[in-house]
Protein backbone atom coordinates (compact mmCIF):
# COMPACT_ATOMS: atom_id res chain seq x y z
CA UNK A 1 0.00 0.00 0.00
CA UNK A 2 1.88 2.98 -1.29
CA UNK A 3 0.41 6.46 -1.27
CA UNK A 4 2.34 7.37 -4.42
CA UNK A 5 0.71 10.74 -4.99
CA UNK A 6 1.65 11.94 -1.51
CA UNK A 7 5.12 10.44 -1.83
CA UNK A 8 5.92 12.46 -4.95
CA UNK A 9 4.45 15.62 -3.43
CA UNK A 10 6.39 15.32 -0.16
CA UNK A 11 9.68 14.53 -1.89
CA UNK A 12 9.28 17.29 -4.44
CA UNK A 13 9.25 19.90 -1.65
CA UNK A 14 12.17 18.33 0.24
CA UNK A 15 15.60 19.84 -0.18
CA UNK A 16 17.32 17.52 2.26
CA UNK A 17 16.42 13.87 2.86
CA UNK A 18 17.06 12.25 6.22
CA UNK A 19 17.15 8.46 6.25
CA UNK A 20 16.59 6.63 9.49
CA UNK A 21 19.13 3.78 9.51
CA UNK A 22 17.62 0.63 11.04
CA UNK A 23 14.84 -0.27 8.62
CA UNK A 24 15.08 2.14 5.68
CA UNK A 25 18.79 1.46 5.01
CA UNK A 26 19.73 -1.71 6.88
CA UNK A 27 18.23 -4.42 9.06
CA UNK A 28 20.81 -3.88 11.81
CA UNK A 29 20.22 -7.05 13.81
CA UNK A 30 19.39 -9.39 10.89
CA UNK A 31 22.48 -11.52 11.45
CA UNK A 32 22.88 -11.03 15.18
CA UNK A 33 19.41 -11.04 16.78
CA UNK A 34 18.48 -8.01 18.88
CA UNK A 35 17.11 -10.13 21.80
CA UNK A 36 20.54 -11.78 22.15
CA UNK A 37 22.24 -8.38 22.28
CA UNK A 38 19.64 -7.14 24.78
CA UNK A 39 20.33 -10.22 26.94
CA UNK A 40 24.08 -9.55 26.91
CA UNK A 41 23.56 -5.88 27.87
CA UNK A 42 21.05 -6.84 30.57
CA UNK A 43 23.59 -9.23 32.15
CA UNK A 44 26.15 -6.43 32.16
CA UNK A 45 23.65 -4.09 33.80
CA UNK A 46 22.35 -6.66 36.32
CA UNK A 47 25.92 -7.29 37.56
CA UNK A 48 26.05 -3.62 38.64
CA UNK A 49 22.44 -2.93 39.54
CA UNK A 50 20.03 -5.78 40.26
CA UNK A 51 16.87 -3.66 40.12
CA UNK A 52 17.74 -2.09 36.79
CA UNK A 53 18.75 -5.52 35.50
CA UNK A 54 15.32 -6.94 36.41
CA UNK A 55 13.61 -4.05 34.61
CA UNK A 56 15.83 -4.52 31.54
CA UNK A 57 15.02 -8.26 31.47
CA UNK A 58 11.45 -7.30 30.48
CA UNK A 59 12.51 -5.92 27.08
CA UNK A 60 14.28 -7.49 24.11
CA UNK A 61 15.21 -4.10 22.63
CA UNK A 62 18.92 -3.30 23.13
CA UNK A 63 18.32 0.47 22.92
CA UNK A 64 15.67 0.23 25.63
CA UNK A 65 18.16 -1.65 27.86
CA UNK A 66 20.61 1.20 27.32
CA UNK A 67 17.94 3.77 28.33
CA UNK A 68 17.29 1.79 31.55
CA UNK A 69 21.04 1.63 32.24
CA UNK A 70 21.43 5.40 31.87
CA UNK A 71 18.48 5.94 34.22
CA UNK A 72 20.31 3.76 36.77
CA UNK A 73 23.44 5.94 36.68
CA UNK A 74 25.91 7.68 34.39
CA UNK A 75 28.76 5.23 34.81
CA UNK A 76 26.79 2.03 34.20
CA UNK A 77 24.90 3.88 31.44
CA UNK A 78 28.17 4.62 29.66
CA UNK A 79 29.37 1.04 30.12
CA UNK A 80 26.19 -0.43 28.63
CA UNK A 81 26.16 2.15 25.84
CA UNK A 82 29.77 1.30 24.89
CA UNK A 83 28.85 -2.40 24.84
CA UNK A 84 25.81 -1.62 22.67
CA UNK A 85 27.93 0.38 20.21
CA UNK A 86 30.43 -2.50 19.96
CA UNK A 87 27.55 -4.95 19.37
CA UNK A 88 26.00 -2.71 16.68
CA UNK A 89 29.30 -2.44 14.80
CA UNK A 90 29.62 -6.23 14.94
CA UNK A 91 25.97 -6.66 13.91
CA UNK A 92 26.10 -4.49 10.78
CA UNK A 93 29.01 -6.53 9.45
CA UNK A 94 26.78 -9.63 9.43
CA UNK A 95 23.50 -7.83 8.66
CA UNK A 96 23.57 -8.73 4.97
CA UNK A 97 22.82 -6.35 2.10
CA UNK A 98 21.05 -2.99 2.43
CA UNK A 99 17.24 -2.88 2.57
CA UNK A 100 15.81 -3.58 -0.92
CA UNK A 101 15.46 -0.27 -2.77
CA UNK A 102 17.59 1.64 -0.24
CA UNK A 103 20.65 1.98 -2.47
CA UNK A 104 18.51 3.21 -5.36
CA UNK A 105 16.77 5.68 -3.02
CA UNK A 106 20.12 7.06 -1.77
CA UNK A 107 21.40 7.32 -5.35
CA UNK A 108 18.20 8.98 -6.60
CA UNK A 109 18.26 11.50 -3.74
CA UNK A 110 21.79 12.56 -4.63
CA UNK A 111 21.14 12.49 -8.38
CA UNK A 112 18.19 14.84 -7.86
CA UNK A 113 20.53 17.38 -6.27
CA UNK A 114 19.25 16.83 -2.74
CA UNK A 115 21.57 16.43 0.22
CA UNK A 116 21.32 13.23 2.27
CA UNK A 117 21.95 12.55 5.95
CA UNK A 118 21.41 9.44 8.06
CA UNK A 119 19.75 10.31 11.37
CA UNK A 120 19.61 7.34 13.71
CA UNK A 121 19.16 6.18 17.29
CA UNK A 122 21.90 3.67 16.48
CA UNK A 123 25.53 4.69 16.94
CA UNK A 124 27.16 6.82 14.24
CA UNK A 125 30.01 4.26 14.29
CA UNK A 126 27.82 1.39 13.13
CA UNK A 127 26.14 3.53 10.45
CA UNK A 128 29.51 4.62 9.04
CA UNK A 129 30.82 1.07 9.16
CA UNK A 130 27.83 -0.24 7.19
CA UNK A 131 28.02 2.54 4.60
CA UNK A 132 31.75 1.88 4.08
CA UNK A 133 31.21 -1.87 3.91
CA UNK A 134 28.69 -1.40 1.08
CA UNK A 135 30.47 1.54 -0.59
CA UNK A 136 27.59 3.91 0.08
CA UNK A 137 29.41 6.62 2.04
CA UNK A 138 29.65 8.75 -1.13
CA UNK A 139 25.87 9.23 -1.13
CA UNK A 140 25.60 10.38 2.48
CA UNK A 141 26.81 13.83 3.50
CA UNK A 142 26.33 13.53 7.27
CA UNK A 143 25.77 10.76 9.79
CA UNK A 144 24.00 11.79 12.98
CA UNK A 145 23.94 8.91 15.46
CA UNK A 146 22.53 8.84 18.97
CA UNK A 147 23.87 11.57 21.24
CA UNK A 148 26.44 9.81 23.46
CA UNK A 149 25.41 9.57 27.09
CA UNK A 150 22.12 11.41 26.47
CA UNK A 151 19.44 8.88 25.55
CA UNK A 152 16.71 11.43 26.38
CA UNK A 153 17.83 13.35 23.27
CA UNK A 154 17.24 10.41 20.91
CA UNK A 155 14.16 10.34 18.65
CA UNK A 156 11.22 10.90 19.43
CA UNK A 157 13.03 14.01 20.72
CA UNK A 158 13.41 16.38 17.73
CA UNK A 159 17.00 17.17 18.81
CA UNK A 160 18.78 14.90 16.24
CA UNK A 161 16.71 16.26 13.35
CA UNK A 162 17.19 19.89 14.34
CA UNK A 163 20.93 19.25 14.76
CA UNK A 164 21.12 17.48 11.40
CA UNK A 165 19.35 20.36 9.65
CA UNK A 166 21.78 22.83 11.23
CA UNK A 167 24.75 20.75 10.08
CA UNK A 168 23.28 20.74 6.55
CA UNK A 169 22.74 24.55 6.72
CA UNK A 170 19.08 24.00 5.96
CA UNK A 171 15.87 25.02 7.69
CA UNK A 172 14.39 21.83 9.15
CA UNK A 173 11.04 22.58 7.47
CA UNK A 174 12.74 21.86 4.11
CA UNK A 175 13.82 18.41 5.32
CA UNK A 176 11.99 15.09 4.99
CA UNK A 177 12.68 12.09 7.22
CA UNK A 178 12.12 8.52 6.01
CA UNK A 179 11.57 6.36 9.08
CA UNK A 180 10.04 3.02 10.01
CA UNK A 181 8.89 3.70 13.57
CA UNK A 182 6.41 5.89 15.43
CA UNK A 183 9.32 7.65 17.15
CA UNK A 184 10.47 8.85 13.70
CA UNK A 185 7.03 10.30 12.93
CA UNK A 186 6.87 11.97 16.36
CA UNK A 187 10.39 13.42 16.08
CA UNK A 188 9.71 14.83 12.60
CA UNK A 189 6.41 16.41 13.69
CA UNK A 190 8.08 17.94 16.76
CA UNK A 191 10.93 19.34 14.64
CA UNK A 192 8.67 20.71 11.91
CA UNK A 193 10.02 18.41 9.19
CA UNK A 194 7.90 16.31 6.86
CA UNK A 195 8.00 12.55 7.30
CA UNK A 196 7.51 9.46 5.17
CA UNK A 197 6.55 6.33 7.08
CA UNK A 198 8.30 3.26 5.69
CA UNK A 199 5.87 0.47 6.60
CA UNK A 200 8.19 -2.54 6.47
CA UNK A 201 5.63 -4.58 8.43
CA UNK A 202 1.94 -4.75 7.42
CA UNK A 203 0.52 -3.31 10.67
CA UNK A 204 2.67 -0.18 10.40
CA UNK A 205 0.82 1.38 7.47
CA UNK A 206 -2.31 2.11 9.51
CA UNK A 207 -0.21 3.11 12.50
CA UNK A 208 1.67 5.71 10.43
CA UNK A 209 -1.51 6.98 8.76
CA UNK A 210 -3.09 7.46 12.21
CA UNK A 211 0.07 9.25 13.40
CA UNK A 212 -0.36 11.57 10.40
CA UNK A 213 2.79 10.75 8.48
CA UNK A 214 2.88 12.96 5.36
CA UNK A 215 3.17 9.87 3.18
CA UNK A 216 3.35 6.11 3.72
CA UNK A 217 5.06 3.48 1.60
CA UNK A 218 5.98 -0.18 2.03
CA UNK A 219 8.72 -0.05 -0.59
CA UNK A 220 12.00 1.90 -0.57
CA UNK A 221 12.10 1.50 -4.36
CA UNK A 222 8.94 3.65 -4.56
CA UNK A 223 10.94 6.42 -2.87
CA UNK A 224 13.69 6.05 -5.48
CA UNK A 225 11.10 6.19 -8.29
CA UNK A 226 9.36 9.25 -6.80
CA UNK A 227 12.73 11.04 -6.46
CA UNK A 228 13.63 10.22 -10.03
CA UNK A 229 10.44 11.81 -11.32
CA UNK A 230 10.26 14.66 -8.73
Amino acid sequence: MTHDDQLAEVLEKARVIFFDFDGPVCDVFAGMPAPKVAEHLTALLAAQDEGAGAKAAETDDPIEVMRIAHAAGDEIGRKVEDALTAAEVEAVLVAGPPTPGAVKALQAARASGRAVAVVSNNSAECVRRFLEEHELEGYVEKVIGRPAGQPHLMKPNPFPLIGAAEQMHMDVTHCTLIGDSLTDIQAAHAAGATVIGYANKPHKADLFAQAQADAVTDDMQAIADALTTA
